[in-house]
């Protein structure tokens, strides 16, 4: 898991640690210091932590003025044993939604298992973006199937063309784009 970084082709265009509205701004990394690890497993060191013991997130892109927010994730995501989903609402979300961020997408190809709890911050968050979405890209099929069981589903847009879409190949605002134009037919 070492060599999952989080990606680096957008660096150029943004960087949260370069953000003064980001809640990573001024952060320093190491290359060579590996200090975070999921399932004892160390983890790239540009990861970002915000409080979780298992789940780990990199701002990859904010656009302030089109207000989205684009976050890889990797890790376990688990609401039952560390409410991750209060920390990273808490912690980065309510950040940037003071900022006018109101649209994200969150990348989870890297969350390897997802362990619910209650579905009460991810309705307040739902409730937080108002004219704006949640988008889950790229989770993994037994992830989604927790997210459906819980019916968190009904705070955050998953599935279709969001569960195998090569983002990579994509700048950040064409892949903005791209979701805004999915989600605005879904919504309609």
């Amino acid at each position: 898991m070492h060599d999952l970084e989080p990606h680096f082709a957008w660096i150029n265009q943004y960087s949260a640690a370069e953000d003064e509205r980001s809640p990573f701004f001024n952060r320093e990394y190491s290359e060579f210091y590996y200090d975070k690890t999921v399932y004892n497993y160390l983890i790239h060191p540009q990861w970002d932590h915000f409080g979780s013991n298992t789940l780990y997130i990199k701002i990859l892109f904010a656009d302030y003025q089109d207000k989205f927010a684009i976050i890889e994730m990797i890790g376990e995501w688990n609401d039952a044993l560390y409410n991750d989903i209060m920390n990273l609402k808490r912690e980065v979300l309510e950040v940037m939604m003071a900022e006018g961020i109101n649209k994200f997408v969150l990348l989870g190809e890297n969350v390897m298992n997802f362990h619910a709890s209650d579905d009460s911050y991810y309705e307040e968050w739902f409730q937080d973006v108002e004219e704006g979405w949640i988008a889950m890209i790229n989770f993994r099929e037994h992830v989604v199937e927790e997210f459906q069981q819980y019916h968190i589903d009904y705070y955050l847009n998953f599935g279709g063309q969001l569960d195998e879409l090569l983002w990579r190949k994509m700048g950040p605002r064409q892949l903005f784009t791209f979701i805004d134009d999915i989600l605005s037919r879904r919504l309609k």
